[in-house]
């Protein structure tokens, strides 16, 4: 069964950059599509995490939430079983903790009820 860890959060100023490592282990991740999701501290836990990007099993094909577009870009190392988000120009409305998710087989949409596997997030605090 596949496992999802996330890696690299941390406490950054305004204007920095993060970027957050999603390793899986117990299978690969070449056939699954990854999303990145996040849900600010907090939140009511009934409430559905927020979708930031998503990168497609073949990796050719990327989507990604309209207030990162152009800030946060998500990738895939297959080879090490790693899907990246490079997060630049960090916002204090960025602060959340943020999850990686695998869909089996999936395209780069990751619907948030569709995803198969969950890691337990990594918590990104931006300083004003």
């Amino acid at each position: 069964q596949l496992q999802l860890m996330e890696s690299g959060g941390d406490l950054v100023q305004s204007g920095g950059s993060l970027r957050l490592s999603c390793t899986g282990s117990g299978d690969t991740l070449d056939y699954y599509a990854i999303g990145w999701f996040r849900q600010a501290p907090g939140q009511a836990p009934g409430k559905e995490r927020e979708g930031v990007s998503c990168i497609s099993m073949s990796g050719d094909s990327t989507n990604s939430a309209d207030s990162v577009k152009g800030r946060f870009t998500i990738s895939r190392d297959d080879a090490n079983n790693t899907v990246y988000l490079q997060m630049n120009s960090l916002k204090p409305e960025d602060s959340a903790i943020y999850y990686c998710a695998a869909n089996l087989g999936g395209d780069s949409d990751c619907p948030y009820y569709g995803m198969d596997y969950w890691g337990k997030g990594a918590l990104v605090t931006v300083s004003s």
